[in-house]
């Protein structure tokens, strides 16, 4: 075998592998990962819901965190840096404002 030849296998051999990746379906959707954007209050509700807005601030942004499991949360800032919202409005949502690790403010919607 060539060079040439052992080079248009391996291509070969690697665009299969790849569209056969492609091809697999699991056949339903991943599952969104809990992150920033929070997840709606679980049966128990989050311990935030419990405070004031308020009491939010001041606290590090990782207190904030855990204190917001289960409740729909999301970073509208952080440092001076904008992040992109929607515009449907969710009541019991919070947006928070983090500057310099703490959060500065809370805002609901």
């Amino acid at each position: 075998m060539t060079n040439q030849n052992i080079s248009y296998m391996t291509a070969a051999a690697v665009l299969s592998v790849t569209l056969a990746g492609c091809a697999a379906d699991s056949g339903s959707a991943p599952a969104a990962a809990p992150g920033p954007q929070g997840t709606p209050g679980s049966a128990q509700g989050c311990k935030a819901d419990k405070l004031e807005d308020s009491a939010l601030v001041g606290k590090t942004e990782s207190e904030a965190t855990a204190l917001l499991a289960g409740c729909r949360w999301r970073i509208g800032e952080r440092d001076g840096e904008q992040f992109m919202g929607t515009m449907d409005y969710w009541e019991d949502r919070r947006t928070l404002g983090i500057a310099k690790g703490k959060v500065s403010w809370v805002k609901r919607g």
